[in-house]
């Protein structure tokens, strides 16, 4: 970290390993360098998602709706601990590495018009949410908005292509996602 603002990231090659190279996250996505993030999405036992509304300040994707907790992995540090700190930094949740159920590494680039490139390999979780969405404490930088979301409703807006103010996120992602939620929920 450096003033506790900008952090470093590793730089992944295009296949998703580890090159040994780190770089500021903002020369990252000044260049379009390929570095992880983790992804937690969060969901109730009664078939709904957690999702955030990122704050209307954000570089990207502002006043959309994306996944419950996202975020950069710092150099050095481990998926499962980067995880963890964005979920207890994003929405005040402390979770144990027992409560992460891995869904998969989705490869992803976007291309903003501010000219930030967002090269990730996105480590995806899901944990089930056992407590109410009032005792969640928002990162105001960061979430303007939490909210659940029924998760039939969104699977049926994912398919028929009326999933509208969220950020973009592929199908193939999307029901491997929910293939997860629903072998848990078995």
């Amino acid at each position: 970290m450096i003033n506790n603002l900008e952090e470093y990231v590793d730089i992944l090659d295009s296949y998703g390993a580890y090159t040994g190279k780190k770089a500021l996250k903002k020369e990252a996505h000044k260049h379009g360098w390929y570095h992880p993030t983790v992804h937690v999405w969060f969901f109730t036992a009664d078939r709904f998602l957690l999702i955030q509304k990122r704050a209307a300040s954000k570089k990207t994707f502002p006043s959309l709706w994306d996944v419950s907790v996202a975020g950069h992995v710092s150099a050095g540090e481990s998926i499962a601990k980067a995880a963890l700190r964005e979920v207890e930094e994003e929405i005040g949740l402390k979770i144990t590495v027992n409560d992460l159920q891995f869904v998969a590494v989705f490869q992803s680039i976007n291309h903003h018009p501010n000219h930030i490139i967002d090269a990730e390999f996105n480590h995806c979780f899901v944990v089930e949410l056992k407590t109410s969405l009032q005792n969640l404490s928002k990162q105001d930088e960061e979430v303007d908005e939490l909210k659940l979301i029924n998760i039939n409703n969104l699977e049926y807006k994912i398919r028929t292509k009326t999933l509208i103010d969220f950020v973009k996120i592929e199908d193939a992602y999307w029901f491997a996602l929910f293939d997860k939620i629903d072998a848990l929920l078995k």
